[in-house]
């Protein structure tokens, strides 16, 4: 028995809300496969609310954490219920929560702030979007208003996506002018440029804990004005559906 579009429309099942969902499969090849034993991903993006996201000004709001706490437990949710549908299906499997935790995070993390898996990599493979200039995951769906969570299989899916290699940001700096950090150089990223050639993930890092501790009291990683100010999010709140 082919059970290849049962999976595929078991995940669609899992979805609760298909306007405020996007979801891709991609075909990692070997970009993994020496931290996981896997080559394909399923990537579910959650549009994260816009009302929220326009009150952003200065840095994080106790609105926007508690968004960013609660889309990252839906995800997770979801994420896990693929899972478990794979494994009744005897497809080996490994979900991937929206936020990394200790057993992801590369052996020289606190050098790199990399993990060994990354639901960006995975969501430009898939065709989803791409990585603009402040290493932010633009969506083509959503813009940067969406978290991601994925779940890794060696089960290869009908729909696979056709890989976004390069960014769509053009001219437009306004991420890079408004961030806190001076983190982003302005350069384009492309799958051939390593992310500190245009992005300064310690620099982004400090600051986010900075801003989360002073504004709303949280030991937390956590901005959110790159993602409120990208114009091509803005774009996507007037033209596409608004998030429940």
């Amino acid at each position: 028995m082919n059970i290849q579009p049962f999976i595929e429309e078991a995940i669609a099942n899992f979805i609760p809300d298909k306007d405020n969902y996007v979801v891709g499969y991609a075909d990692l090849q070997d970009l993994i496969k020496d931290k996981y034993p896997y080559r394909y991903a399923t990537v579910i993006g959650r549009k994260l609310d816009d009302s929220v996201i326009d009150s952003i000004a200065g840095g994080p709001t106790l609105e926007y954490f508690n968004l960013f706490e609660s889309v990252n437990k839906e995800l997770s949710r979801i994420v896990a219920q693929i899972s478990s549908e794979m494994n009744a299906r005897g497809i080996d499997n490994r979900p991937m929560i929206a936020t990394g935790d200790d057993s992801n995070r590369d052996a020289n993390y606190e050098v790199n702030l990399r993990y060994k898996f990354s639901h960006k990599m995975a969501a430009t493979g898939a065709g989803l979007g791409w990585i603009g200039k402040t290493d932010l995951l633009i969506s083509n769906k959503f813009g940067p208003r969406v978290r991601f969570a994925s779940v890794l299989t060696n089960h290869r899916f009908q729909k696979i996506g056709e890989p976004i290699r390069k960014s769509k940001c053009g001219s437009c700096t306004i991420c890079v002018e408004k961030c806190p950090a001076q983190a982003a150089s302005g350069r384009l990223w492309d799958t051939t440029v390593h992310r500190d050639e245009f992005y300064d993930a310690h620099k982004c890092r400090d600051m986010c804990k900075h801003l989360a501790m002073t504004r709303i009291q949280k030991d937390a990683t956590i901005c959110g004005i790159c993602v409120s100010v990208c114009p091509f999010g803005k774009k996507k709140r007037r033209d596409g559906p608004t998030a429940r």
